[in-house]
């Protein structure tokens, strides 16, 4: 008999009754350091005493009134993120997924409205994610993602990752955006070579194209800059962001500049539940927080300290460990054993990690971690590695 609950997920048997800060807590009170952040969404940890606040003051007042009026904490929210980042413009929605829908819809909207409506094809990268839908899963375009679902969403190319060469290569009359990932997350954490972005922004300018990059997960503090293209210094078009906006809650946005914007009027693109007063009160509390002076620096401290402690336990453990892999505290390990059994034998000992691509573990940990929090995890990872090693 099917469960009350679709099996769409191959769960861990284990739930929780309550988080705070770094840990969560089962309902027999065992405590488990949670390096995978709700996969890169409670950026600021469990129960953060300013969201919590910001969220209950705003649901005593007004929880949604729809996009047919005013929603002034959407005003003040774009604005703050205008204000730290290369946007003109902000739509909002509810979750990743539909937050890259939106940057292919501004980006095909734009050839259509400066007369070149074949522009419409959209050059991704092999081994990234863009969501579940059927357009992000073309844009995509894993076959494990994709099978049974019918003929993919047409109007998507593919490159490798990093290939400036390759990317080039693809562009034709038909093409309309270039889509990346800067940081790839699901994919196993393949980061952007020195100069990739730049390569990229130099071909979309010539070709006349939109860059688009989907920074849902590493974007929002995790690398240690508001947006982890900022490390390069090469603004997009256009860039999706969620998880970690919401710190929880479900927020996805859009950001545009203004010419990429040109075809975005009334009526041409919706949401119902999009930047409601719940999830705007959340995402300014959580900018808040982000944007404080000093707390993107700590960031940066607690993942070199991070990185050089799994680079000495690569070294340690070669049978075990291949490399250390991604930016920021958007990290993981290339594991030589299966990645799926070194997640459960963490989880065993009390460390919350996540899988990814290419036999990758992720340890997406929360932006508010210090050094004993960087400890305890290590500390578990070295343990298991020990048992494993022989």
């Amino acid at each position: 008999m099917i469960p009350a609950v679709l099996p769409t997920y191959a769960r861990a048997d284990l739930s929780f009754e309550r988080g705070e800060g770094a840990y969560l807590f089962t309902g027999s009170g065992r405590k488990y350091l949670d390096f995978t952040s709700g996969v890169a969404v409670t950026a600021l940890g469990h129960c953060h005493p300013h969201l919590i606040a910001r969220l209950t003051e705003q649901a005593q007042k007004l929880w949604h009134c729809s996009n047919l009026f005013q929603v002034a904490g959407q005003q003040k929210v774009a604005g703050r993120l205008i204000d730290h980042s290369f946007a003109d413009s902000v739509f909002f929605c509810n979750s990743g997924a539909e937050a890259v829908e939106g940057a292919i819809k501004v980006a095909r909207k734009y050839h259509a409205e400066t007369g070149h409506p074949e522009r419409y094809r959209i050059i991704a990268c092999t081994g990234s994610f863009h969501g579940r839908t059927l357009a992000t899963l073309a844009a995509a375009g894993n076959e494990k993602y994709l099978r049974g679902f019918g003929p993919p969403a047409p109007g998507f190319d593919h490159v490798a990752f990093g290939n400036l060469n390759e990317m080039r290569a693809k562009v034709t009359t038909e093409t309309a955006a270039i889509l990346v990932e800067p940081v790839q997350g699901e994919g196993g954490l393949a980061t952007a070579p020195e100069g990739y972005l730049r390569g990229l922004r130099a071909i979309c300018d010539e070709f006349g194209l939109m860059l688009v990059y989907d920074e849902v997960q590493s974007g929002m503090g995790r690398t240690g800059k508001l947006f982890a293209h900022e490390w390069e210094g090469v603004p997009p078009d256009v860039l999706a962001a969620a998880k970690a906006l919401g710190g929880g809650f479900p927020v996805g946005a859009c950001l545009v500049t203004e010419r990429a914007a040109v075809g975005m009027t009334p009526g041409s693109h919706g949401s119902t539940f999009g930047g409601n007063p719940l999830a705007m009160a959340v995402a300014d509390a959580v900018l808040d927080v982000m944007l404080a002076p000093g707390f993107l620096a700590g960031v940066e401290r607690a993942a070199a300290l991070l990185r050089r402690r799994l680079e000495a336990l690569v070294g340690k453990y070669p049978k075990v460990f291949a490399e250390v892999r991604g930016k920021g505290l958007l990290i993981g390990l290339k594991c030589v054993v299966p990645n799926t059994d070194m997640v459960e034998r963490l989880r065993q000992n009390g460390l919350l990690v996540a899988g990814a691509g290419e036999n990758v573990i992720r340890l997406l940990a929360p932006l508010i971690i210090d050094e004993r929090h960087i400890d305890e995890a290590t500390g578990i990872i070295d343990q298991v590695a020990r048992q494993w090693h022989g």
